[in-house]
């Protein structure tokens, strides 16, 4: 039996299980995983989906009403907008998922290492943190693109680097607290590099945490990359995303509102799953939400 008060070292098989479980336990949760995956499927499955190419123009049927033909109608250059809106959330999903994860890696390096080795390099990069954290995420995003240009890649950079401050900062945290753990200093007593005690013992302790931030902050890159695309920061027409769409639709929002309505549900729609899954990966690994100690 272990004592009350000795640290035990993470294990990363044993926690799944109970992750899942609990998890699976939370409807809502579940509702918010269909959801986010139905909306991946039908992006992934796009030239299936329908036979409209979603850069064709056909200005005989411009702004057509939905129907049969048009299942939610045509804009103002007769392209289809379910065609349009089906490609384009292969690019605002991609987006979205690139620049998390970049964020992820870039910002839970830099907390780790920051947490580990203290001192000043952790005051230093803490302080580039906390002027990165000044600007709002929508600022900071339209200076990055601004300056580099609305490509892919700099959308991808400008976004990530909205988020890289939040990810250093739930990595440091924990690092910091488990540094001084008795099984680290075991792992130091056995020679044991600090890249390899970083890596193997520290990062799947703090990997919970991290993946709760990257379920909300995965939902707060799209919104943030459709809101570029409505200011005129985004993709260049006539790629397809859907802040792109929502920003041309807005001119005919009295006459056309379905233009600007079905993209604008769609962002909706991806949010709110986010969102419902984070919340339900908070509550899985969250102690006191479960009835620990």
């Amino acid at each position: 039996m272990t004592s009350i008060g000795t640290p035990v070292p993470f294990d990363s098989h044993a926690a799944q299980p109970s992750l899942v479980r609990a998890f699976r336990a939370n409807l809502l949760s579940l509702i918010g995983l269909v959801l986010f995956l139905a909306v991946m499927l039908v992006a992934a499955a796009a030239p299936l989906l329908t036979a409209y190419d979603p850069f064709v123009q056909d200005v005989t049927h411009k702004l057509a009403s939905p129907s049969a033909a048009h299942l939610f109608g045509t804009d103002e250059y007769g392209r289809d907008i379910w065609a349009r809106m089906i490609y384009g959330a292969r690019l605002s999903l991609l987006i979205g998922l690139a620049s998390t994860v970049v964020a992820i890696v870039v910002g839970s390096l830099i907390g780790i290492v920051a947490g580990r080795y203290g001192g000043r390099l952790d005051a230093f990069a803490m302080q580039v943190m906390d002027v990165l954290l000044a600007f709002p995420s929508l600022i900071l995003g339209m200076i990055v693109v601004a300056m580099l240009g609305p490509s892919l890649a700099n959308i991808i950079l400008a976004i990530a680097l909205t988020s890289v401050p939040a990810f250093a900062r739930i990595a440091r945290a924990p690092t910091i607290a488990l540094k001084g753990r008795d099984f680290i200093e075991a792992c130091r007593s056995l020679g044991l590099s600090t890249p390899r005690i970083l890596v193997r013992h520290v990062l799947p302790n703090i990997f919970a945490e991290i993946l709760v931030m990257g379920s909300l902050w995965l939902a707060n890159a799209i919104r943030t990359e459709a809101s570029l695309a409505f200011i005129g920061l985004g993709l260049r027409p006539p790629t397809p995303t859907w802040g792109g769409m929502i920003r041309e639709g807005f001119d005919n929002i009295l006459d056309s509102a379905w233009l600007a309505v079905v993209p604008g549900t769609a962002v909706l729609i991806v949010i709110f799953s986010l969102n419902l899954i984070g919340d339900g990966l908070r509550d899985a690994v969250d102690p006191k939400l479960k009835g620990g100690e």
